[in-house]
């Protein structure tokens, strides 16, 4: 198999390790296969857009969702490192409110698929980091909305400890709303 395949406590989350072979001269992985991905997940989602970030340590990202077209992600890490981040928003999910963390890195070369229906972010704790994403529908901003990153009602235990200063936002994720703000809370 391909893919080592781990579930988490959120449902439909999962972390992906593809099968690498390295020697002295360097490595070699398919980071995406789209038999071996559905043999090893179960999923049939077809991907129509792949983005690339490149952040500096100490930025965050997100907790981004869409309230329209919402988009599955496959995520991973080609330098550096981040903490990922998924949230479950899905009301009628067992899970729901619930968050997920994991480090991707390039050493790692881990993978993370976020279903529809979650909130993402994550935070750079290396010197940069590139990060890229295959999603499964095409971004459209007017249908894009934030969640607030250190929201207490979610909880998420970010890796502060690891930067020199506090996270760097984009002004759409400073003036981010609360999970009870967004209509989630009770």
């Amino acid at each position: 198999m391909p893919y080592q395949v781990t579930t988490t406590p959120i449902d439909g989350v999962l972390v992906l390790e593809p099968k690498v072979f390295g020697d002295a001269r360097g490595f070699f992985y398919e980071s995406f296969n789209a038999r071996d991905f559905q043999q090893a997940t179960g999923l049939s989602e077809s991907f129509v857009q792949d983005n690339h970030s490149k952040s500096s340590k100490g930025v965050l990202r997100g907790l981004h969702y869409q309230v329209q077209h919402a988009q599955g992600k496959l995520v991973r890490v080609t330098q550096g490192a981040v903490f990922d981040v998924a949230v479950d928003i899905r009301p009628n999910s067992k899970t729901f409110g619930k968050w997920f963390g994991t480090e991707l890195s390039a050493e790692n070369k881990k993978q993370l698929w976020v279903p529809k229906g979650l909130a993402h972010g994550f935070l750079v704790t290396s010197e940069s980091a590139e990060f890229l994403y295959k999603t499964t529908d095409y971004y459209r901003p007017e249908f894009e909305r934030s969640l607030l990153w250190n929201d207490p009602a979610i909880g998420i235990v970010w890796p502060l400890h690891l930067l020199d200063a506090a996270p760097l936002l984009a002004a759409k994720d400073v003036a981010a709303l609360t999970f009870q703000e967004s209509g989630f809370g009770a």
